[in-house]
């Protein structure tokens, strides 16, 4: 079956499509697209620019690049390290509804389409394009959380619960289609953002492969429509990132991002082309930003 990924250039997504890619590859074709951000405007509030730092500045440009140029690969592969997997290096889609978007996805005439963390929304002509349909991880318990960021809002919530729903993409809608599947774990709020955001991954890709090897051998998938309190939740506003810091909460822990890290070198990297041990990832977050507050910990 041909499988037409739509993933992020962000640390989180990249983790995701590590888990993903050599399971589906081995028995599906599988082609990438990758927006370069969500959403349709630049980060504004110093917080959330702090925070588009550790999820792409870090890989797309400080440690991915070296790693490509020398060929050098670790546990986890860069994404264009992760071109092993696919039909064809992956390709940037930020206008999936224009002609030229639409003509690049039919291209890959995909059987599915699967959307992570994906920058737009797709209109009905997208969605039309693959013969099972489209479908979408996403990283929150759906409908309480539907929108960007629910772990976000898990963590300023003080949720007992991480979750991720599977559900299918059927019109233009955020995050309102057919329920296939919801994936919870506990929330630990000692846990900073990033790790309980790549954490969801662990717990929901399996559900992903199984998903989509039943589409796969004809088996119907099992769905319903999402009940209860819904609420759309764009970007976090000032008050809601006062909230997040009122509670303890932070962005990143640097032991964990040194280790999430240090996963994409071999193991023989000598760190001259990035230094991205704890103490080396704090002098370049503090020389990258400056930031006032301490929204890394140490």
């Amino acid at each position: 079956m041909r499988i037409t990924l739509l993933a992020n250039r962000d640390l989180p997504s990249n983790y995701a499509l590590n888990l993903l890619l050599p399971r589906l590859a081995k028995d599906h074709s599988c082609a990438l697209f990758l927006s370069d951000k969500v959403g349709g405007k630049a980060a504004q509030h110093p917080d959330l620019q702090r925070l588009q730092f550790l999820e792409q500045t870090l890989c797309n440009d400080l440690l991915f690049p070296p790693l490509d140029r020398l060929d050098a690969t670790g546990e986890l592969l860069t994404f264009s390290g992760l071109g092993t997997w696919l039909q064809q290096p992956w390709r940037r889609l930020n206008d999936p509804n224009s002609e030229a978007g639409l003509s690049a996805l039919s291209a890959t005439r995909p059987d599915v389409v699967m959307s992570l963390r994906y920058g737009r929304i797709l209109q009905p002509e997208a969605i039309n394009i693959p013969l099972q349909g489209v479908l979408n991880l996403h990283s929150g318990r759906l409908p309480k959380y539907r929108g960007v960021m629910a772990t976000f809002r898990a963590m300023v919530a003080a949720d007992t619960q991480l979750g991720t729903t599977l559900h299918w993409i059927e019109d233009a809608s955020i995050d309102t289609g057919r329920i296939v599947n919801t994936q919870s774990a506990p929330l630990d709020q000692r846990r900073c953002y990033l790790s309980n955001v790549l954490s969801l991954y662990d717990l929901s890709c399996a559900s992903v492969i199984d998903a989509i090897d039943a589409i796969s051998i004809h088996q119907d998938l099992e769905s319903s429509q999402a009940e209860g309190p819904s609420d759309y939740f764009s970007f976090p506003s000032a008050p809601d990132l006062a909230a997040f810091q009122a509670n303890g909460c932070i962005w990143a822990d640097l032991d964990f991002l040194a280790a999430t890290l240090q996963r994409y070198q071999p193991p023989a990297w000598d760190g001259t082309q990035l230094d991205v041990s704890k103490a080396g990832l704090a002098a370049l977050y503090r020389t990258a930003l400056n930031p006032e507050a301490a929204h890394c910990r140490s």
